[in-house]
């Protein structure tokens, strides 16, 4: 399929043809940057992986330039940080044999716009949903605390309400990055196993080098919050899984038309109400 921008890329890791690498998606994520993917959909990657009737497929909506760097990163320009992050994104698609990992390529400014250039993104993706066809879609969440985040979180959003009902995933979840979402009241959460495939698990978020070396332990980070998630998820019972990430299921709200506002600031009530009522059963 032809992309918007004239640096994009289509990676498809095993080689076979356009068609039949996005025609097999079963899973499709949606994500601000490279190595997001990594670190808020391992479960989906997983669960594809190795993997005859399931196929995980990445999209990366930026283009990686204004990470921080230092050490042997901390000279390098943007330009060289993108071509550095292309890379290590493509590795990523090679180890966790994913179907195919699309890159777009696209500024943050265009991608927080929700003018014109904000609707060649939701555009873009809406093509990319429909040529793949997944069951099930995975975004970011939208009381996550990074900007670029929330606009990619929009635009996915948009893009699959422009898209007719037939066409949609059967299931939307947005998933924990920039602010996990440990708060959510435990009705609210969807858990993710993420306990398989260990090895892979740090190997897909180790070959970040450039965000590692450059200042940034994602990987630790990362793999330490799915541990936690899974040891206090539940206070009087034993574990279940030995690690997990939360998402939200969103798809009723995206086959709806509510507003992003509304809708996450009804989990942030519910949260409220339950602290509320916690401490007023517990108080004189």
């Amino acid at each position: 399929m032809k992309l918007n921008n004239p640096n994009a890329e289509l990676y498809i890791p095993d080689g076979t043809d356009e068609k039949t690498a996005l025609s097999r998606t079963t899973d499709l994520c949606i994500a601000a940057h490279q190595d997001d993917i990594e670190i808020m959909a391992f479960a989906p990657a997983a669960k594809c992986y190795g993997k005859p009737d399931r196929w995980f497929t990445g999209v990366v909506v930026t283009d990686g330039a204004g990470s921080p760097r230092t050490g042997i990163y901390e000279n390098y320009t943007d330009e060289e940080m993108k071509r550095v992050r292309i890379g290590e994104q493509k590795r990523a698609a090679a180890v966790g044999g994913y179907s195919a990992q699309f890159l777009l390529g696209y500024p943050s400014g265009a991608v927080k716009d929700p003018g014109d250039s904000g609707r060649a993104v939701s555009s873009e993706l809406a093509a990319i949903i429909d040529q793949c066809a997944p069951e099930i879609l995975y975004v970011h969440n939208f009381a996550d605390k990074h900007d670029t985040h929330v606009a990619v979180a929009l635009r996915a959003a948009e893009a699959v309400r422009s898209l007719p009902a037939e066409r949609r995933p059967s299931k939307i979840y947005a998933l924990e990055v920039w602010r996990g979402l440990d708060w959510l009241c435990d009705e609210d959460k969807t858990c993710f196993d993420t306990s398989a495939h260990p090895n892979l698990a740090a190997a897909l978020l180790g070959v970040y080098d450039s965000q590692i070396a450059g200042g940034k332990r994602y990987d630790s980070a990362a793999l330490g919050r799915r541990l936690a998630n899974a040891t206090f998820y539940a206070s009087h019972d034993t574990d279940s899984f030995e690690s997990c990430s939360y998402g939200i299921d969103i798809t009723d709200f995206i086959n709806g038309t509510g507003s992003p506002q509304d809708f996450i600031c009804e989990y942030i009530h519910r949260f409220e109400k339950e602290v509320r009522e916690r401490i007023g059963r517990l108080s004189e």
